[in-house]
């Protein structure tokens, strides 16, 4: 699920039918033949696994996505990196497969992870009360457990959808906010279950989870994210963004993907029901009625979905988890005892910051993740050998019907190269005028 769920999109990975996509760009090691024009899928495409998939990706850009990054490795060798992007933005940044990129909700198997292996150092356990970590900072805290913060089903409100919080997410206010600020704002709505009877994904869930981490240590999350995974991993451009990092973050690491959303014009319609009319993104004036967003306020994310990483670094992360090198047998299984998400995601399982998803070419786990200007899904096999991940450098860039299509082929396609699998056979689209 992503940081924003009802309020934005959900990822495209689906276990319907690939559905339809479109094109614009190039890829380091392949040129395909597919215009925007709507031409047909090219016969090298169509023997060539690398070749469809830089077709397809194109076709995602060509559709209205500013950039798109996709990353696969079938664990027989070099893994395909293909980049496409929109014309307008090679003036910013010419998009590379090593780019950093914010990985949003993507956040919280890394924070679940670090709360498992304090689980592992016996420094606290998976059925503490939130109370005996946080006394008296959540109603109802000696009835929540650590476990239900993992798997969402603690009942708390999602303090996204507080409005003060919203207008700071989306660059409109400049306010820091801190973790306890994020979760008094969730906790000042009313509970939308009793805890442990429903699940409800909620980003609260991993506010509190990072403090709760940050008392049973004395360290800030950022430095146990250094520590337990990044250092031992031996990443280098992997960290934690939280609070008032962003000053740091653009001063120290000019090689971040740049993102992008509609304007204020272009936002109408595209907006889910429950958001005001006349939302907007804050953010310097683009092409093609965008602004850029890369810099927006990234206090309002921190352990639910601040972290920076790229797609290299986050599948080294991804395929250390799954094939058991960051946590013991017994709390991997833990991690992976899953339930059902929300009607709506009938193909997806969410267990303590892993969701297990069910795709037309087999089964994946991992997460997917959404702050302003990046989109993110990242998967492996049960083994973590194999990888995946797409990036598309937009939320509501690919929200409309078509995009969203070209977007779900390619998702369907790429998990599919990552299994061994043919690339589903999709016809291109036929032109339209938008």
């Amino acid at each position: 699920m992503s940081l924003l769920v009802a309020v934005a999109l959900t990822g495209a990975l689906t276990a319907c039918d690939a559905a339809e996509a479109e094109e614009s760009g190039r890829d380091s090691a392949v040129s395909t033949s597919a215009t925007s024009s709507g031409a047909a899928v090219s016969s090298d495409a169509a023997a060539s696994p690398r070749a469809r998939l830089a077709e397809l990706a194109q076709q995602v850009v060509d559709a209205g996505a500013p950039g798109t990054i996709v990353r696969v490795d079938d664990g027989s060798g070099k893994p395909v990196e293909i980049t496409r992007q929109a014309p307008w933005t090679k003036a910013d940044h010419a998009l590379t497969a090593s780019d950093k990129f914010r990985m949003g909700s993507n956040t919280k198997t890394m924070v679940a992870t670090v709360v498992l292996q304090l689980v592992a150092d016996n420094k606290l356990k998976l059925s503490d009360p939130v109370d005996a970590w946080l006394p008296g900072m959540i109603p109802g805290g000696s009835e929540i457990t650590v476990r239900m913060l993992l798997n969402h089903t603690s009942g708390l409100f999602n303090y996204l959808f507080d409005p003060d919080v919203f207008q700071a997410f989306i660059g409109q206010d400049t306010k820091v906010w801190t973790p306890e600020e994020q979760v008094a704002a969730g906790v000042r709505h009313e509970a939308m279950f009793a805890p442990g009877t429903d699940y409800a994904y909620s980003n609260t869930n991993y506010a509190a989870l990072g403090l709760i981490a940050e008392k049973a240590t004395g360290q800030p999350l950022e430095d146990l994210v250094q520590r337990q995974i990044a250092g031992p991993l031996q990443l280098k451009n992997t960290y934690l963004v939280t609070g008032a990092g962003n000053a740091a973050d653009k001063s120290t690491n000019p090689a971040l993907a740049p993102g992008y959303e509609p304007d204020a014009a272009r936002l109408v319609g595209l907006l889910p029901p429950g958001v005001p009319a006349g939302t907007a993104f804050s953010g310097p004036a683009k092409p093609e009625g965008h602004v850029e967003t890369t810099w927006i306020n990234p206090s309002t994310t921190g352990a639910a979905g601040g972290a920076v990483s790229t797609a290299r670094e986050w599948a080294t992360v991804t395929g250390a988890l799954m094939s058991g090198k960051l946590l013991p047998p017994a709390l991997m299984k833990e991690m992976r005892t899953t339930r059902a998400e929300e009607a709506e995601f009938p193909n997806r399982r969410y267990g303590l910051g892993l969701e297990e998803v069910a795709t037309p070419c087999g089964t994946v786990w991992g997460h997917n993740g959404e702050v302003p200007g990046y989109s993110s899904e990242n998967y492996t096999d049960a083994a973590g050998r194999r990888t995946v991940s797409v990036y598309t450098t937009t939320i509501f860039g690919i929200a409309s019907p078509k995009p969203r299509a070209a977007q779900q082929a390619l998702m369907n396609a790429a998990v599919c190269a990552m299994l061994g699998k043919p690339v589903p056979a999709t016809p291109a689209p036929a032109p339209t005028g938008s």
